[in-house]
């Protein structure tokens, strides 16, 4: 909890919003009690009661018993016809605080623990003291102590005994003061002032009176429903925002009669309104008539600022568009497998030709190998030998195989 302010230091913050609001438009800051409704009734006041109880064993059954009660603004009621005219309280009871009960004639039936019960529904307080009475027939021990838990009295029988229950707090002596001290007002801090210099907007009391503060405008437009205190609704409604209605509001709940001291803070930032865009979306299975009908789709509105209209013509795919899409991937399929084709083949080619290579001498000249001797007395020896050789090509290599088949013969040319 944090306190409000040093005037009020047992009021708290109960809690913290923030709260966004567009440009001309209508903010309402909640702040709801409903221990702040008003509700005494305009015949009696009924909202403040004491009752006597007695927890007796005397007759062995360990009952609860309501012996009397009385409102601050009725008689007294006692529920057994055997007590009637034996056991009462004070008249003035609500006026100075005693609700003492008095027993006259006591007898050992009369033996138990008491309880006096103070409700006050109004602020929703309940206080109970318990009282223990024992009775005695010898006037020597006649007495009063503490037990530790509550006060007991020994009554000699027969006797008139008074069990005391004062309670002069101002709640339960104060009949007419509660709409007086019980009030609401709401304060507003403009950005960057502090909590000690807000600006008060308004006081509320539960009598009736209303003291609203501030130029006129601001007076109009901030305002809190009649019927706050007997609904319990103190929210402040803010018409026609503006860019300087923001800041810190602050919503103080007093109750003095009750002790209730309350604090909500509302942080209201103002925020530009988003221009609307309309979107028509037309699903047409042809542009044309979509086209053609779209002057009567939109009838003029004179009420409808126009601005700028964005428009989605959605069309569905047909067949025809699919078997296209399809042809395109199969040709560049078909392409591909002719490229691959062609680049085989030419492979294929290449590899049967061979290298090719022309044997000519320099000057581009032939080479006759007749005008040369070929000494072949050397490979004789050889003959039988598989000879394998690398020929650079093929004249070369048919002239070795007839040199290995055929034997050199030596032939004298002079002759």
């Amino acid at each position: 909890s944090v306190p409000a302010d040093a005037s009020n230091p047992d009021s708290v913050v109960v809690s913290v919003l923030n709260i966004s609001a567009t440009l001309g438009s209508q903010a309402v800051l909640p702040c709801k009690s409903y221990r702040m409704v008003w509700t005494q009734d305009r015949l009696n006041d009924r909202q403040r009661v004491v009752h006597w109880d007695v927890y007796s064993k005397y007759y062995g059954d360990n009952k609860m018993e309501r012996l009397c009660d009385m409102y601050s603004a009725g008689d007294q009621r006692v529920y057994s016809s055997y007590n009637q005219g034996r056991i009462f309280m004070p008249q003035n009871a609500f006026t100075d605080g005693n609700f003492s009960l008095v027993i006259k004639d006591v007898a050992e039936s009369d033996e138990g623990t008491y309880s006096c019960n103070l409700h006050h529904h109004y602020c929703h307080l309940y206080e109970t003291v318990k009282i223990q009475l024992d009775i005695t027939k010898k006037a020597e021990d006649a007495n009063e102590y503490w037990d530790g838990e509550k006060p007991v009295i020994v009554a000699l029988e027969g006797s008139t005994v008074m069990l005391p229950c004062v309670n002069r707090n101002h709640i339960w002596t104060e009949r007419h003061s509660e709409e007086e001290q019980q009030v609401v007002h709401w304060d507003r801090q403009p950005p960057g002032v502090p909590h000690d210099r807000a600006d008060r907007l308004i006081d509320l009391y539960a009598s009736g009176e209303r003291r609203s503060y501030g130029p006129l405008f601001i007076r109009q437009k901030m305002n809190i429903t009649d019927t706050a205190f007997a609904l319990g609704d103190f929210s402040l409604r803010i018409s026609e925002l503006e860019s300087a209605d923001e800041g810190t509001y602050s919503c103080h709940l007093h109750h003095h009669y009750c002790g209730l001291h309350e604090r909500r803070i509302y942080q209201v930032s103002v925020t530009e309104p988003v221009r609307e865009k309309k979107v028509v979306n037309l699903t047409t299975h042809n542009v044309a008539p979509a086209i053609a009908c779209f002057p009567f789709l939109l009838p003029p509105d004179p009420n409808v600022v126009r601005g700028h209209n964005v428009i989605n013509v959605i069309i569905p795919e047909s067949r025809v568009h699919f078997f296209q899409q399809l042809g395109y991937i199969l040709a560049t399929l078909l392409l591909f497998i002719v490229f691959l084709i062609i680049v085989i083949l030419v492979t294929r080619k290449r590899r049967q030709r061979g290298y090719e290579y022309n044997v000519k001498k320099y000057g581009e000249k032939d080479v006759n190998l007749k005008e040369f001797t070929v000494d072949t007395t050397d490979l004789t020896q050889y003959k039988s030998e598989d000879i394998r050789l690398d020929y650079k090509n093929n004249i070369l290599k048919e002239k070795a195989e007839q040199a290995r088949s055929f034997p050199a013969k030596n032939i004298d040319l002079d002759k």
